[in-house]
């Protein structure tokens, strides 16, 4: 089957059938005409072939740090829809959240023919820093809010922050919390700093809550509750950087005879599916990862020169200015779901 075969039963000329294919302008009979040939026929354009003509690249180069991540595969599903309708494939680099697999997969990408980069959840150290700033595609950073450097991000800060002032007024006092590391600055840092934020605003002793650092697994979040409960036997809540690391702080919490939310009220971030099912169920600050994944490729087919339409579903939009570097950020909102574990 080939474009001349489709147009010919389009009754279109092959012309017309390019321009379908290209998003080109064309009346609204020829596309649905056009639309039942290819449904009839199963027929797809050769990328390959689009390529040598058209001397585009039709290939996105996406690197994430984690596969077992209900977050990451969330942003994945929103990218791939979004370059899925302009006719993009992905290639998609592991890094396992290792910075120097991350520079092997910029290095890679940029020298194995792809239009642009989008890099998810990354830290940055200064060589990273130059490295994405010197990089010579399009490249979108997803998840963080990093200066001079394109990036679509969540009000991680705001969304913890709202969290803990509906456990405080629920009558909660003695705070835990169970972070990651604080090079990780959105999951980290601006988590952090949300819990503490609002304790400071109810009056509450916000330098000194008792904190470990998990590793963004069930696993480490059960250790570091058991730790915590050796510090402070009393702790009547616990605010957790991420859905998985409560889960397993839930069931520290439940083998040493705690009921929630009758002695300790426990919440997340993320939404994972597994709060639904986790007795009691959990509640959590729920991210627009998915919005977050089609904003960061829409933002990347801007800068490759491709027509996105509008653009009027994002979030917040601002420039950055650093080092003379102009830059966009989108920062995205949340949703504070509150189940039985508060």
């Amino acid at each position: 089957m080939t474009i001349k075969e489709v147009a010919r039963m389009a009754d279109v000329s092959s012309a017309a059938v390019s321009r379908y294919f290209n998003g080109g302008p064309l009346s609204k009979e020829k596309k649905e005409k056009i639309a039942r040939a290819i449904e009839e026929t199963g027929f797809r354009p050769n990328l390959m072939a689009k390529t040598m003509r058209t001397g585009k690249v039709r290939q996105v180069g996406i690197i994430l740090p984690r596969i077992f991540s209900e977050s990451a595969n969330q942003v994945m599903d929103g990218i791939a829809g979004e370059l899925l309708e302009k006719d993009y494939l992905t290639l998609l680099g592991y890094s396992d959240t290792r910075q120097d697999r991350e520079l092997q997969y910029l290095d890679l990408m940029q020298s194995n023919s792809v239009a642009g980069i989008i890099l998810m959840g990354t830290t940055l150290s200064d060589i990273k820093r130059l490295s994405l700033e010197n990089c010579p595609l399009p490249l979108v950073i997803t998840g963080q809010k990093f200066d001079g450097l394109n990036c679509v991000y969540s009000d991680d800060r705001n969304g913890v922050r709202e969290m803990v002032e509906r456990m405080i007024r629920k009558g909660r006092k003695r705070f835990a919390y169970i972070g990651v590391l604080e090079e990780d600055r959105a999951a980290g840092y601006c988590r952090r700093e949300g819990l503490q934020e609002a304790l400071r605003e109810a009056g509450l002793d916000a330098d000194n809550v008792p904190r470990r650092v998990a590793n963004f697994t069930a696993e480490s979040g059960y250790e570091a509750m058991m730790e915590l409960l050796a510090e402070d036997p009393a702790i009547d809540a616990v605010m957790c950087a991420t859905d998985v690391i409560a889960h397993g702080a839930m069931k520290a919490l439940k083998e040493t005879g705690r009921s929630i939310p009758g002695d300790v009220s426990i919440a997340g971030v993320g939404d994972n599916w597994a709060d639904l099912m986790s007795e009691p169920t959990l509640s959590t600050v729920k991210l627009q990862q998915r919005q977050c994944g089609r904003e960061a490729a829409r933002m990347l087919l801007r800068m490759i020169g491709e027509e996105t339409g509008d653009d009027s579903r994002g979030g917040d939009r601002e420039n950055s200015e650093d080092s003379g570097n102009s830059a966009e950020h989108i920062m995205l909102g949340y949703t504070i779901i509150e189940r039985d574990s508060i």
